[in-house]
C-alpha cells in the first residue's frame, strides 16, 4: 500500500505552504481545510445543518457560508465550536477517506493528509509518519496578527483554541521548522519529502487497509 502521512501544525505555522511544496513535487496531498470548505458548499446538506445551528445571519447575500462571521463565533465559544465539529467532522471524515483511496489507486506515493487536528483526535497514529510544521509562538502571533488583521488578544485566542505546537512537536515524526523566510521554508519541506521517499515502503504497514481521519 503507499503511505499516507499526516501533515499538520499550529495555525499560521505554514502547514500549508509546506503541503502546496509537497504537491508542486510530485506528491499527492489530501487538504482537510479544502475538503471543510468543500463540504459546505452552496446547496450541500452541510451548509444547511451550519445554517440551521448558528442562523441565517451567518450566510452572505448570495447564499454561501459567511466563513469570517462563523470564525468569530466559534473562536470565542468552545462549546460553539464543539458543535460546529460535531456537525462538519463526520462530512469531512467520509469525504476524506473517499480521496485518500483514489490517491491511493492513482497517485504516486507518497500521499499527504493535511488536517488541523490531527493530534487532538488522535488520528494520527494511524499513518505511517506525521510531519509536524512547527515555529516559535511569538512569530506565529505576529503572523497571525498580520495575516488576519487582529489584535494581539485576538490573535491569542486562536492560538489558544488550538492544541499548544509543541505538544505537536512531541509525537511527529518528522518537524518543518519555519522560524526564517519562505525560502528557507521551502528547504526544509523539501529535505523533509525527499527523506521520507528513500525511506521506501514499509511491508508491514501493507494492511490495504485506509487510516481514519481526523
Amino acid at each position: 500500500m503507499k503511505r499516507v502521512y499526516g501533515l499538520t501544525g499550529g495555525i499560521a505555522c505554514g502547514k500549508s505552504t509546506v503541503g502546496r511544496v509537497f504537491a508542486a513535487n510530485g506528491a499527492a496531498l489530501i487538504d482537510a481545510d479544502q475538503i471543510a470548505r468543500d463540504v459546505v458548499a452552496l446547496g450541500t446538506p452541510g451548509l444547511a445543518a451550519v445554517l440551521q445551528h448558528f442562523g441565517p445571519e451567518c450566510a452572505l447575500d448570495d447564499g454561501t457560508l459567511n466563513r469570517e462571521r462563523v470564525g468569530e463565533i466559534v473562536f470565542a465559544d468552545a462549546e460553539e465550536r464543539a458543535a460546529l465539529n460535531r456537525i462538519l467532522h463526520p462530512l469531512i471524515a467520509q469525504e476524506s477517506v473517499r480521496r485518500i483511496a483514489e490517491a491511493m489507486a492513482d497517485e504516486p506515493a507518497p500521499i499527504f493528509y493535511e488536517a488541523a487536528l490531527l493530534v487532538e483526535s488522535g488520528a494520527y497514529r494511524q499513518y505511517a509518519g506525521l510531519i509536524v510544521v512547527a515555529c516559535d509562538p511569538e512569530i506565529q502571533l505576529r503572523r497571525i496578527m498580520e495575516r488576519d488583521e487582529l489584535t494581539r488578544e485576538e490573535a491569542a485566542r486562536r492560538v489558544s483554541a488550538q492544541l499548544p505546537v509543541a505538544d505537536k512537536v512531541r509525537v511527529a515524526t518528522h518537524v518543518i521548522w519555519n522560524n526564517g523566510s519562505l525560502d528557507d521554508l521551502e528547504r526544509e519541506a523539501l529535505s523533509t519529502l525527499a527523506c521520507l521517499r528513500s525511506a521506501g515502503v514499509d511491508p508491514a504497514a501493507d494492511d490495504r487497509s485506509l487510516p481514519p481521519v481526523e
